[in-house]
This record gives structure tokens, sequence and C-alpha cells, in this order.
């Protein structure tokens, strides 16, 4: 297998070496902030070649001519062209500046044209532009809501931040914000996601025809870029919505060498409902609130050299406490009570990248994430008879989370436009906290014993490492592929596993408008996340493999074709096929809320399986832009003990999901965006009959109480009702004398369609009643842009 390898990546390398080449290297930044352009071309008419500049902004371009006439461009902004006369390897940096729409025309035609050319398939990359443009709930510009218009992509419901995409589950997206794993992204129990956009640089989802280079997940990586921070001059912005601000600052330190970036975002929903709360109980005190902080510092210190420092805290945190008296003629009872609950995200990065000559580009990055998740209450109770206090003080604390240090180092040499090889290694220490719960009650009152223990499960420290080799080849004009292994090992509770997984995608032209496409990979993950399909609570547990619980394996096919329809538009169509192996489930009558139980006797083994086609027209031309996503697909799961042993569909198994999402320029100053979706309804149980019961009860997809008792037939066999609902915004953009503000209203819901958010079971009329929490909401949003 080796000796194999070694002699297909040499006879891939023969096919680039020439008489004389000469290599063009260097970066490609923006003009005004030196930000770092991501995707963008250098090509040559000549040759008709072309590179584009990788995750980094770093290009490397071989040709076998002394004079040579190339093009550097990246959508909006304009081209540059330079005829360079070569007797040597030669550094150079291009610096793009924005340009004007006649222009654009040719940047766009070279962007699709790319597209079209890539081997690569099933990834999305979300502009930034309408990301910012279109209308949110509340205002608040979310990533993770935008590429819910994305197809493949399902929602887990109606308002929510959740990705589900091509049958998965939450647990199989590998998030990276600049690379470090990001374990929870979503704030307000699953309303909005963590990121703040006017931070972020670059967004790619991949769904499948895995690169190499990826890995640990099944089902999807989204991959986001932070801003590097202006090298050029001091640059702003601050944002009022609805129910938060944010404000975004970056510049240069001392010289162009070194720049910042430092973004916040926090909720004020706790100050704004603190009146109305205290009008309805002036004894108690309810609060929630979120916050995020994200900082960046890139130091140069060459042009071969370069070292990135950042840091991402985000925290969420809900309190609810009361005081109440209780006076009689003999006594006074004073109690205090106060329930909590609060999760939160701490990482780290540090990454070097470092230019060896001018062909092969380094990246070493050593990076720390922490998830925490803590709940727990605290009861105050003092009595006064007499004379004499009597006290007792009861409190319960229980935490969970995972916490990683990683190191990576990635290479990508570059020989030729024709051939590009990437290889890398990665390692991470992983120490999961599955659940420790502390109670504690004191009390001077000889009758009631005293409280202190601590139980749970232990922590569990675990390795994971993984090494990958990708090619990406050009044979010819007409077929493109990149071929890959990552072979990844995991080594927990004194046990080693370890997996092979190939990738292959292939790209075939047919003509200069149509490319066919198509990839196989395979994908493990070494980790599981243990979660409540009745919540959407950040109970969640992150578990290891164990000797019961296997590694989970995936194998997806995939086929499609791209179309070029013209110079501004492009129409692709996907269908796949992906097999899932060792997935976990809460056994039936099993939760969080279960107890002592360990949670290895608390779940069910089983495997899953999707399919589907995905069609997307996208236009990102012109004074109207936008896109059009429709996916078809079918999920089923299956486990031994779950639903007499028979396949059910997946709860978030949707046949249809349509998404519309347009923008329009009405004048320079002024813009409008609408998107409208629909979507067929989640997959939920529904108990077949009744015992002893006249109660009425929220019934949340699967949760029952432990009263009233009913009786089921088969898993997730009913369906919520379909979703729908349009949205529309519009932009105001007027430039003042030290900055530009923008001024953002819209409609969440314009016609007030009542998309079931859960469905409520009337026990006594015996149906199912669709209870939906978002109507028609208005919004309005400032910012001001220095």
């Amino acid at each position: 297998m080796k000796k194999t390898l070694f002699f297909f990546i040499l006879g891939c390398y023969s096919l680039t070496l020439s008489a004389q080449n000469f290599t063009i290297s260097g970066y490609i930044s923006d003009t005004a902030s030196g930000e770092k352009l991501i995707g963008a071309n250098v090509y040559s008419k000549e040759s008709m070649k072309g590179v584009v500049t990788n995750n980094y902004g770093f290009y490397s371009f071989t040709v076998n001519k002394s004079t040579i006439n190339l093009s550097y461009s990246f959508v909006g902004y304009k081209t540059q062209k330079k005829i360079l006369n070569l007797t040597k390897d030669t550094l150079i940096n291009i610096s793009l500046s924005s340009n004007n729409e006649l222009n654009e025309v040719i940047v766009m035609e070279n962007k699709l044209e790319s597209e079209l050319k890539s081997p690569q398939m099933s990834v999305m990359e979300l502009p930034l532009k309408e990301l910012k443009t279109l209308p949110v709930l509340f205002g608040e510009t979310d990533v993770l809501r935008t590429l819910q218009l994305m197809p493949g992509v399902h929602t887990g419901g109606e308002g929510t931040s959740g990705l589900y995409v091509r049958g998965g589950g939450p647990d199989q997206n590998l998030i990276l914000l600049d690379g470090i794993q990001i374990y929870n992204v979503y704030h307000l129990f699953g309303f909005f996601s963590v990121f703040n956009t006017d931070a972020i640089k670059n967004i790619k989802l991949i769904k499948g025809g895995f690169p190499a280079e990826y890995g640990g997940r099944l089902s999807s990586i989204l991959d986001i870029r932070m801003k590097e921070g202006n090298t050029k001059k001091l640059k702003g912005s601050i944002s009022l919505g609805l129910i938060a601000a944010s404000f975004m600052l970056e510049g240069p330190i001392k010289n162009e060498n070194t720049s910042f970036i430092i973004s916040a975002r926090r909720t004020y929903i706790d100050i704004l409902s603190r009146p109305f709360i205290k009008n309805i109980a002036d004894d108690a005190v309810v609060g929630y609130y979120f916050y995020d902080l994200t900082g960046k510092i890139n130091h140069k210190f060459s042009d071969k050299s370069r070292l990135y420092l950042s840091t991402y805290i985000g925290k969420d945190s809900y309190t609810n406490k009361c005081d109440e008296e209780q006076i009689s003629a003999s006594s006074k009872i004073s109690i205090h009570s106060e329930n909590f609950l609060g999760w939160a995200n701490y990482t780290a990065a540090m990454r070097w990248n470092y230019i060896f000559g001018s062909k092969l580009f380094s990246n070493t990055s050593i990076t720390y994430s922490n998830y925490k998740y803590q709940t727990g209450m605290d009861n105050n109770k003092t009595e006064t008879i007499g004379d004499s206090i009597y006290e007792n003080n009861y409190s319960y604390l229980y935490n969970s989370g995972i916490e990683d240090i990683s190191g990576k180092i990635d290479f990508e040499y570059i020989p030729s436009p024709n051939y590009t090889l990437k290889f890398g290694a990665k390692y991470i220490n992983h120490t999961f906290r599955p659940g420790v719960s502390v109670e504690k009650n004191m009390s001077n009152q000889v009758d009631i014993p005293p409280l202190d223990t601590v139980y749970g499960n232990n922590n569990i420290y675990a390795n994971e490492l993984a090494a990958y080799i990708g090619n990406t080849i050009n044979i010819g004009k007409y077929i493109s592929a990149n071929m890959g292994l990552r072979i990844s090992d995991f080594y927990v509770n004194g046990k080693w596993y370890y997996a092979f997984e190939p990738r292959v995608s292939i790209r075939v032209l047919v003509g200069s408008k149509l490319s066919l496409k198509a990839s196989y990979s395979v994908m493990n993950q070494y980790i599981h996340l243990l979660t409540n399909t009745s919540s959407n609570m950040p109970t969640d547990l992150w578990l290891p493999v164990t000797d019961k619980v296997k590694p989970q394996n995936s194998v997806q096919y995939a086929i499609g074709s791209v179309y070029n329809i013209n110079k501004q538009m492009s129409v692709s169509i996907e269908t796949y096929y992906k097999t899932m192996d060792n997935l976990i489930e809460y056994a039936e009558g099993s939760s969080f809320y279960t107890g002592f139980t360990n949670w290895e006797d608390m779940i069910e083994t089983g495997k899953g399986w999707s399919y589907g086609a995905e069609l997307f027209v996208k236009k990102q031309f012109g004074k109207t832009t936008g896109w059009l996503g429709y996916t078809w697909s079918k999920t089923e799961r299956q486990f031994e003990n779950i639903n007499f042993g028979e396949p059910f569909p997946y709860k978030y198994d949707r046949r249809n999901d349509l998404n519309i999402a347009v923008t329009h320029k009405l004048k320079d100053n002024i813009d409008i965006s609408a998107t409208w979706v629909y979507g067929t309804g989640n997959a939920f149980t529904m108990p077949h009959s009744q015992i002893n019961s006249t109660n009425f009860y929220s019934y949340r997809l699967g949760y029952v109480p432990s009263s009233p008792l009913f009786n089921f037939e088969n898993r997730n066999s009913y369906r919520m009702p379909s979703n729908h609902r349009l949205d529309f915004g519009v932009n105001f953009y007027k430039q003042k004398k030290r900055g530009k503000r923008i001024w953002s209203m819209g409609i969440y819901n314009v016609y007030n369609r009542k998309n079931a958010f859960y469905l409520e079971y009337d026990s006594f009329n015996q149906q199912m009643v669709a209870v939906s929490i978002f109507p028609i909401l208005p919004y309005v949003n400032y910012k001001f842009e220095f």
C-alpha cells in the first residue's frame, strides 16, 4: 500500500516537470485594509492555466516561459494585470482595490469558471454581502441561519439556528473558527449562533467529497475564517439592534507589519425586561444574557513568515432568584431560592505561516478549546420561632463539558498549476467531563442529617491523532481529480482505535459551460454527542468511544454537474447516498434526567442512511443577486431495541426543502432583500392511547412526563405541519462626515404564518394542537461604520 502510494505521487509529480521553470509566488490582499483574499484568481491567458489563493491568501504559479502576462482578480475587486520578464523565481505580493460593475462582469466570469473547473463538489461559500443584507430574526445577522437557506442543510425547528446536513445530526458537523473547534455554537437555547459577522472574512461549508485535510466528523465541515485586522488605518463599527449591541475595532499597531481586530456583542434582554418582571413579581429577579468576545493579532516578520494569535470567548447565563417571607403570630420564615444555568466557550490559537522557497507553504498551529456547561440551585430557609432560629441550606451543582489542546502542521506544495500536493498531521488531547453532581445540605436542626456528596462520571482522557496526504491533478484539459488518504487513531482507556479514510473527487469538462463531477469519501468520528431529542437545551453530553460504543463511520457517494448559464448565473445539481454506522441514541425511557445511571447503560447503538437530490441556482452579479435552493431527501435510523428493531424516520427527516433568497439594489444608498422558505414538517412520535388522564400538558416531540401514562406504537410515524415563511428587509446607507450610517429595517414572517414550534396534546379533546412562538415580527437595526 505504501509503495503504491509513493509511486502514484511520484508519477503525478513527474507530469509537472519541464526543462526550465520559473515560479511566481506571494500573497494577494485588499489595498484598503491589507486583508488577505481567500480564493483570488491568478490566470495566464497564454497557457490558459491558473491557480487560486489558499486559506491564507498565498499563491504559487510555476511557468516554463521567461515572459508571461498574468491577471489577478477577485469578485468585487478590480482586475490587475502584470507583464513579467523572469530570470529566476520571483516573489510578488499583489494588492487589489474595489472595482466598478463593468470590471466585475469579467471577475464574476472567472469565478464561475473556477467553480466549473474545480474537482471539488458539495461546497457552499456564503457571500458576506448577502449575509449582511438578508432579513433575519430580530435583525441579528446570523451565519448558521443564512446557511440554512442552502440546499442539503435542514433547520432543527422554526426560528432555530441548528444545522442538519445530509441526514446527519448536530454532533456530526465540524465547526471551525480560525481552525479552532467550537463545540457549542448556539446562544439563547438555539435561536442565535455565536459568530459575530463583523469579524468574519470567509465562510465555507463542505457537505461531501471531503478533502483529506479535514476529518473527525461524518456530515459536514464549516470552516469560518476571521479577519486579520486592518494594516492601513484604524476602522470600526457600532451596531444597535432590538436585543443586542455590538462593536468592532481594527487597525495597525505602530506600523503595517502588525495589526489587530477585536469585536464584542452583548444582549440586553435582561436589562430591558427587568422593569416588566419587577411589576409582575416584586420579589423575583429573572435574568438572561449572552455575550461574545473575539480578538486577533497578526504580525509579519517577513514576506515568508507571519504569526497570528486569536481568541474567542462566549457565554450564556440564566438566573432566577426569589425571596419570600411568611409571617405568622408565632413564627417568621424567610426563603431565598436561586436557580441558574449557563454554558460557555473559551478558545485560543497561535498560528505560524512560513514559506519554504517559492512552492512550499506551511501552517503550524497550536489551539485550545474548552466548552463548559453548568446548572444548579441554592435554597436557603430560615425559620424564627421565638428566640430559636432554625436554618437549612441546600445546594445542587452539575458540571459537564469537554476540553481540547491540539497541535497541527499542514504543508501545501505547488510545483505547477496542474498539480498540488497537501500533507500534514494533527494531534488532540481530549478531556471529557461527562457530568458530575455536587449536592449539599446543611442544617442546625438535629433531626436533619448533613449532606455533602459528589456523584456522576469521572473525567475521561483521550488522545486523537491523524495524518493525511492529498493530491489535486489536472490531466489534460478536461479531467481533474483530487485524491487523498487520511489515517486517524484514537487512544482511550488503554485501547487504540484506528481507521483509513480514502477520499476521491473527479471532474470532467463537457464543453466550455458544463462539467460532470463525482466523489467518494469515508469519514470516522471518535466522539459522540448524547442528546435529548426533545430539547434544545445544552444538557447534551460529549463522550468518547468505549468498548461498548464504537466509533461512528460514514461512507458517502455523490454525483453531480455544474452548468454556467451565462457570465452571471450558474446551476448545479447533486445527488448523494450516505450510510452511517455506530450511531447512539437514548434508550427507551432514558434521558439526561434519568438519574445516577452510567451513561453507557442509557443508550442504544444503531445505524442510519440518507439519500437525496439538491438543486442550486445562483446569481452573484448585477443589481439583483441571490439564489434558489431545493432539496429532496430521505433519512432513516435503525436500532435493535428502539421501535421494535424496525427502521424509522430521523426526527429531522424532511422530504422537501425550498429556499429562495433575493437582494436588489434600488439606488446607490438603498437595497431591499427577501427570503421565502418552505419545508416538510419534522417527524415526531405521538401516543397511540392514554391511560387514566384528563390532563392538558405540553407534549414536546417525544418527552413524556411521568403522569399521565401513554402507549406508543411506531417512533416518528407522524409529521408536524409543513412550514413556510416570507421575510423582507430594506437597508438605507448614508455617507456621513466621519463614516457610513446604515439603517436596516424589516419584517420576519410577513404574512404571519403560524408555523409549529412544538405540538401540544389536548387529552380532553384527544387531539394535537400546533403552538407557534414567532408571529409577524418587525425589526430595526442601526449601524455606524467609521
